[in-house]
């Protein structure tokens, strides 16, 4: 909790404000049984009927100044809990964009940051609304009723002093056997939210293999496991109030008896008597209201601890201080010597890997699955950095540029098409956020997408659901090539990207693509021989190492690995011709 807080320096002012009108609230409401009794004892006692209505009126103002105060203390503690969760919240989203793939994956994932973003905020946000108020209010509340009580009646105070107590234990016990429970809540949220991400993500496949009955249980499990455990902290908690309720009602008995005998023997006034029962209910109550703040403590401090977990993780993908420039179309890609092995892995999985593309050139990567293939991509973009050797672009090691810097010379369509609700133009856009119209055409052109889309009812500005559901794979595919193509790159990255289309329109987006991308350096990796033979340069490579580096000529006189993955997708005739 208390690292969160180093986030509200901006709320000093209002909290000096809260400090000063929770002040005035207990002032108010400790002054008003004072009142009560002059009334009482001066008052009624004395059939003074100008004086009961003069401190009476006097009562009112004093009310109503309490009330003013009640509404500016829970106004101000909400704005400074709702700001600075607010803040906290945009800290912890701006950190995660930061994170490279192993700093996600050392989170803990997508559905626990989801979790840590959302749930765990609420709860500090909750908590920080009444602890505002009660941190203040409470001790003030309790201290001064004390002092005013025992300035009342000395041998009520000591009965008094017993009650507190025996509630403090009561309270004490209450809250250190739901202290765990609070814990263990967040992360059985968290694993709930798993199944459930995955239950909606997977859907089609779910659903194809017919185990919606098996996620159904799996849900199921976890949702009775929550179920279970909160169940188990409200039961607890649902003991707190009637027992403390129990005790303020018995020590009231016990003030009314006793105070009774004193009153008889001419020791306590009757409005005194009243003053003295008021007190202590504002003390018992600014205990009940303590206790409820601590124990709403362990699931906040739970929570904090897991967002602080977040805010603390420090991405190892960083900016240079100064960094260096390159031409702004240049293109040139080299690697030396590059080695990379995944966070925890025991084998790496690249090793040695050295080439030179330039633009006007088609690199191909082939290679059987978990080759490195991909790995090649995620460390151009920088979503990892190499374990060793370098990755320049035009000359220039690429952890010595910006990431923006880098990221703007690229065009990249992953593995996996993934697209964003909205229209088809925005999802085409999204790669430059200002292209025109024309562009945005000429790109669809490129990508063969202009067909399909000019089908459709509303043509460019057809809305595309989240991750592009409602069309199918290979449009997908196409959209995100053209989203890629409005970015005018000096490098192209296409991961696998041509695995969804019939052959046909694969063999006219890449005689379009080669017109489009002619002034740049391309870097394809695929499965299909026919897709690549025909590049300037083919890469193999063989569980993380390069089996062989040339033209497809070439390497069906040097590499045997190359020779067997075409042997296995081309017959005799397909190779002769």
């Amino acid at each position: 909790m208390k690292k969160l807080l180093r986030y509200a320096g901006k709320y000093k002012l209002q909290f000096l404000i809260l400090v000063i009108t929770v002040s005035l609230q207990v002032a108010a409401q400790l002054y008003l049984p004072n009142l009560m009794s002059d009334i009482v004892n001066n008052g009624i006692a004395n059939g003074d009927v100008p004086y009961i209505w003069q401190i009476g009126g006097f009562m009112l103002i004093v009310a109503f100044a309490s009330t003013i105060a009640s509404v500016s203390t829970s106004f101000l503690a909400s704005r400074i809990a709702v700001g600075l969760t607010t803040g906290v919240r945009a800290k912890v989203f701006k950190n995660v964009e930061t994170f490279s793939l192993g700093e996600i994956d050392k989170a803990g994932g997508t559905a626990t940051l989801i979790t840590r973003t959302t749930n765990d905020i609420t709860q500090v946000q909750r908590f920080l609304i009444m602890a505002l108020r009660m941190m203040i209010m409470a001790p003030i509340m309790c201290i001064g009723g004390i002092i005013m009580a025992v300035g009342k009646d000395l041998f009520l105070s000591q009965i008094l002093g017993i009650v507190i107590v025996v509630i403090a234990l009561v309270i004490t016990v209450i809250a250190k056997t739901s202290m765990p429970l609070f814990k263990s809540m967040q992360k059985k949220i968290d694993k709930l939210n798993l199944v459930l991400r995955e239950r909606l993500t997977g859907l089609r496949v779910i659903r194809a293999f017919n185990k919606d009955v098996y996620e159904h249980d799996r849900f199921d499990d976890a949702n009775k496991d929550l179920t279970k455990t909160t169940l188990t902290v409200n039961r607890i908690m649902s003991f707190m109030m009637p027992l403390v309720m129990l005790g303020m009602n018995i020590a009231t008995v016990l003030f009314i008896w006793f105070g009774a005998t004193r009153i008889d023997s001419g020791i306590l006034q009757v409005g005194d008597l009243m003053a003295f029962i008021q007190y202590a209910m504002n003390i018992m109550f600014s205990l009940v209201m303590t206790s409820m703040m601590f124990i709403m403590l362990p699931r906040a401090s739970a929570s904090a601890d897991r967002i602080a977990e977040i805010l603390d993780i420090e991405t190892t993908i960083t900016d240079p201080e100064m960094p260096k420039r390159t031409s702004e179309n240049g293109g040139y890609i080299d690697f030396e010597n590059v080695t990379f092995k995944y966070p925890n892995a025991e084998v790496p999985a690249l090793s040695n890997l050295s080439f030179k593309a330039g633009p006007g050139e088609v690199t191909a990567i082939i290679g059987g699955t978990g080759s490195g293939k991909s790995t090649i991509f995620n460390l151009m973009l920088r979503f990892y950095d190499v374990t060793s050797g370098s990755i320049k672009i035009d000359g220039v090691d690429i952890r010595e540029l910006t990431q923006k810097q880098l990221r703007d010379k690229i065009g990249y369509v992953p593995q996996r098409a993934v697209l964003f609700n909205g229209t088809i133009k925005e999802n085409i856009a999204f790669g430059d956020m200002q292209a025109p119209m024309e562009k945005i055409e000429n790109a669809a052109v490129t990508a063969q997408a202009l067909n399909f889309i000019n089908e459709k009812d509303e043509k460019f500005d057809s809305v595309v659901s989240q991750g592009g559901t409602n069309i199918s794979g290979g449009q997908k595919q196409r959209l995100s090539i053209a989203r890629a193509l409005t970015r005018d790159a000096s490098i192209y990255l296409f991961d696998d990207s041509f695995s969804a289309l019939d052959f046909k329109t694969e063999a006219n987006l890449r005689n379009a693509l080669r017109e489009k991308t002619a002034h740049a350096s391309v870097i394809i990796s695929g499965q299909r021989v026919a897709s690549i033979m025909d590049s300037d340069r083919i890469i193999v490579l063989n569980e993380g190492e390069v089996a062989g580096i040339g033209t497809h000529d070439e390497l069906m006189k040097t590499c045997t690995v190359y020779k067997e993955i075409v042997a296995s997708q081309l017959s005799e005739e397909e190779l002769a011709s």
